[in-house]
């Protein structure tokens, strides 16, 4: 329980010190006086002596010092180490505004207004060449540090990679979203692989030296490959069927190079061998991939033709994407409507025969397109030897993504 001595303001308390026989204690107005601490009168004894920092010869001298000190700052940081001096707490008007204290009340207003207008002047200059200072800094950091946006940027172009090489990369991505696998092959070939496990004649004239780049000596029967088809008979042979896989790579020819051929481009072939495997599946697939490549609602078309290693065989076409088949002066596609993308058919017995393959039991579609042509197609590059000239700026146009 708290102690009742120290509840102030309890009316029951007692003193336990008061005498108990002490029944009759003093009146309040007969208690003994109690010293009190003088209080301090007014300062009748003014000595100007004592507040000389207030006489005007002295606030007109320290404004004097602190205005020539402002003047001779030439930086802003000059500026800033005299500040302390003029306008600090120990500086002269500071310590002659303390002393406007120790006045008589007559003598207050007169000094209070003297230090106080000096006080402002020495401010307004301080404020003043602030401002003539920060200014002369933004002048000087801007003509020093002005940009020339015309002038040449010594940092060196970056690198990008190779439109063709993005669409390689689209293609392949979609094959493998599709369930397929990528295959690779040599681009020095036997000529076993690329002609004769693909049902070429000895006597074809794609093995003439017109046609075809033979590694020296020819007796080697080594070959710059001229398709990737190779890559059906290589895959059959390592995997076994059934098979779904994809090739892209380079290939070569002996084509003139002009807006429109290459000696050596690129190409993606497809294969799939299982049971029932029929043309459908063919025709779902090329569409599949057309559709992904040049937007919805392109329009395919199968039309016959030959090739060694596929029976049936079939060019693919493209309605063009330019005229759409309605303007018969159409460059691109010759006024035909229909552009040729690349072929297609069913695989021939004798391939997969020669691989080992029962044709009697499996079936298989192959087809092969130029990449080079599809990117021709999906950007509108007209002339294929800007894909060839190593110009970054080509490169770059092209983003991340084709």
């Amino acid at each position: 329980m708290a102690d009742p001595l120290i509840l102030a303001g309890s009316g029951s308390a007692r003193t336990p010190a008061s005498d108990p026989d002490d029944q009759n204690p003093d009146p309040v107005g007969e208690r003994a006086p109690v010293d009190s601490p003088p209080v301090s009168g007014p300062n009748t004894s003014y000595d100007p002596v004592e507040v000389a920092a207030l006489a005007p010869e002295a606030v007109e001298s320290a404004v004097d010092a602190a205005l020539s000190a402002i003047a001779q700052a030439d930086s802003l940081e000059d500026l800033k180490a005299i500040r302390p001096a003029h306008q600090g707490d120990k500086s002269p008007l500071a310590l002659a505004n303390r002393e406007i204290g120790a006045l008589p009340p007559s003598a207050k207003a007169d000094a209070g207004k003297r230090v106080g207008q000096a006080r402002g002047r020495v401010g307004q200059a301080f404020a003043a060449r602030q401002a003539e200072l920060e200014a002369e800094r933004d002048e000087r950091v801007l003509r020093e540090e002005t940009l020339d946006l015309t002038q040449t940027s010594g940092r060196r172009p970056l690198g990008r990679r190779h439109p063709i090489e993005l669409m390689s990369q689209r293609i392949a991505d979609l094959f493998v979203g599709m369930g397929w696998e990528i295959a690779e092959g040599p681009e020095v070939e036997a000529e076993w692989f690329n002609f004769d496990a693909l049902n070429f004649d000895a006597d074809h004239p794609a093995r003439q030296m017109q046609d075809t780049f033979y590694v020296d000596p020819r007796e080697r029967g080594l070959i710059l490959r001229t398709h990737t088809s190779p890559v059906q008979a290589r895959a059959m042979l390592e995997r076994g069927v059934p098979l779904y896989v994809a090739a892209i790579g380079r290939v070569f020819r002996t084509d003139e190079l002009d807006a429109t051929h290459m000696p050596a481009f690129h190409q993606v072939e497809g294969l799939a061998v299982d049971e029932g495997i029929t043309m459908a599946h063919l025709k779902g697939t090329l569409d599949r991939l057309a559709t992904e490549l040049f937007g919805e609602g392109i329009t395919t078309r199968l039309r016959p033709s030959f090739f060694p290693f596929t029976e049936p065989s079939a060019e693919m076409d493209l309605r063009c994407f330019v005229c759409r088949g309605e303007d018969a002066a159409c460059r691109t596609c010759g006024g035909t409507g229909w552009i040729e993308w690349g072929g297609c058919g069913m695989v021939n017995r004798n391939v997969l025969t020669a691989v080992g393959v029962d044709p009697d039991r499996y079936t298989g579609f192959a087809f092969g397109m130029g990449i080079d042509r599809a990117l021709m197609f999906r950007t509108g590059v007209s002339d294929m030897r800007d894909m060839i000239e190593g110009d970054v700026r080509f490169d770059a146009q092209f983003g991340m993504e084709i």
